[in-house]
């Protein structure tokens, strides 16, 4: 390793590459860290393992990957998990700027910076307004974001709404830097579809999560009052299941599918070829899934919360958040003006692919992480 080699260690997110109970933060680590590589950088990220899993990878792209076992207890897990990955980080030296993901996790940078290291949190949200979390967890967040706050050397936000909040709250200058978006080209693979018994633009489609904080419980009650035969396709789940979760798949739509934990090439096909995408959100960062979407020329039905807002522009189909009427309408709107969601698709391919770009957000990481 060359003497003046940026070196990084990276925790916060559950995996790279993606696996079972993944997120944005984790496809957003799966991008960034290994061009920091192609650019020089030496990077270690430190993997979530639960128990009855066991690490199937040790490198990714150049990206050194430490695999940590921790908690199945959902909130605990990332806790467990940030603590022996910051033991590590001391006793084996093994960086010198601490990238961290989530604000939660901001409890370890105190320690980091005792022992020298130059800390940067990547915070994505308002945390404790999140509806996924209990109340101490919620009080927890509250707290921690006061560390968040004034402890590291740098805090990201992927979106200006959560980052002007934060410069109004403490009084001070936080940096941003969206997500970018680039899709590898697909071949089309009939396979996915067979499994899941569905056709091609028949289907509506949601990715992600089955917490409160995405808003699936709208989307469910909204889709079983549409009168088609088209289908809903909710791809996800949580890592940590609860009644919210059952409560779900307790519909009794026989048209609502329920594939699981989908990646790669099958996750992109089934976003390109679906009617419309929803994104039902109640709370969101800047949503990985939704530039996706977008990229891949998709129509997209999304709430108007801010953070959505400031993806989509005019170029979507909106509805007000929490409204299950008017996710309904709006729903309906695209089955009967096909043409003109097609055409705002198009449109917003054009927007994302000139405003998010990996190689832009890489070199903004690297300028911010290289400063003394």
């Amino acid at each position: 390793m060359k003497k003046n080699t940026v070196r990084i260690a990276a925790f916060g997110f559950r995996s790279i590459p993606p696996s079972e109970g993944s997120a944005g933060a984790d496809k957003f680590a799966m991008e960034l860290y290994p061009r920091l590589v192609q650019k020089g950088c030496h990077v270690i990220g430190y993997n979530r393992i639960y128990k009855g899993k066991k690490a199937e990878h040790h490198e990714y792209k150049g990206v050194q990957l430490k695999n940590i076992r921790t908690l199945n207890w959902g909130g605990f897990d990332s806790f467990v998990h940030s603590c022996i990955a910051t033991l590590h980080i001391i006793l084996f030296n093994t960086a010198d700027i601490i990238h961290i993901h989530n604000g939660g996790n901001s409890i370890w940078a105190p320690v980091l910076r005792l022992f020298g290291k130059r800390v940067y949190i990547s915070q994505d949200g308002v945390d404790w307004k999140r509806e996924k979390w209990k109340w101490y967890a919620k009080i927890y967040l509250y707290v921690s974001s006061y560390i968040t706050a004034f402890i590291p050397n740098g805090v990201i936000f992927d979106n200006i709404y959560s980052r002007d909040l934060f410069e109004r709250k403490f009084g001070r200058k936080y940096y941003f830097i969206p997500y970018g978006c680039e899709v590898p080209d697909v071949a089309f693979d009939e396979h996915i579809f067979k499994k899941l018994n569905i056709q091609p633009l028949e289907y509506f489609l949601f990715v992600g999560r089955f917490i409160p904080d995405k808003g699936i419980h709208y989307l469910v009650k909204a889709f079983e009052s549409i009168p088609t035969s088209k289908k809903l396709v909710l791809v996800g789940g949580s890592p940590n299941p609860s009644q919210y979760e059952n409560n779900i798949h307790h519909t009794t739509d026989g048209r609502i599918v329920f594939p699981g934990y989908v990646y790669g090439n099958d996750a992109i096909l089934l976003m390109k070829n679906a009617y419309a995408y929803i994104q039902p959100s109640d709370v969101e960062g800047l949503s990985p899934v939704i530039l996706t979407v977008m990229e891949l020329e998709t129509p997209l039905i999304c709430s108007d919360i801010p953070e959505n807002l400031f993806i989509v522009g005019n170029n979507g189909i909106l509805f007000r958040k929490g409204d299950i009427e008017d996710l309904k309408n709006k729903m309906m709107y695209t089955l009967n003006n096909q043409n003109e969601v097609r055409r705002l698709a198009k449109i917003s391919r054009l927007s994302v692919s000139e405003r998010f770009n990996w190689e832009k957000v890489t070199e903004d990481h690297l300028n911010i992480f290289s400063r003394s």
